[in-house]
């Protein structure tokens, strides 16, 4: 099992960018395929993106390909999301998950068993 921490949450103007970071523990990273998920209240948590656990295959759900960039530091631990031009629809709670996986990726929540706490996005309009 892994631990999960998630940052780099915050209150942004729609049009601007953040950097989400999820800081992995208590395993061996590079053995994991990551993915982010988002929550909106009242709604089920949905898939944003996903990345191999070598960081050379990625996946993105329609409406935030272009905008959004998945990738992995394996020597440091962790995961990122740059998410750019951002828009009121994006915001949610963000989290983290993992999976050992020796290839590809995983884009349902029900495919991973560890998760971070989440981080909170806003975007103003």
């Amino acid at each position: 099992q892994v631990q999960l921490l998630e940052s780099g949450g915050g209150l942004v103007q729609a049009g601007g960018s953040l950097r989400l970071s999820c800081a992995a523990s208590g395993g061996t990273f590079s053995t994991y395929a990551m993915g982010w998920f988002r929550q909106a209240p009242g709604k089920e948590r949905d898939f944003v993106a996903a990345i191999s656990r070598t960081g050379k295959i990625t996946n993105y759900v329609d409406t935030v390909k272009g905008r959004f960039t998945i990738s992995r530091d394996n020597a440091k631990n962790t995961v990122y999301l740059q998410m750019n031009s951002l828009k009121p629809e994006d915001a949610a709670v963000y989290y983290c998950a993992a999976q050992i996986r020796p290839f590809g990726v995983l884009t349902t929540s029900a495919s991973y068993t560890d998760w971070g706490q989440g981080t909170q996005v806003t975007v103003s309009s």
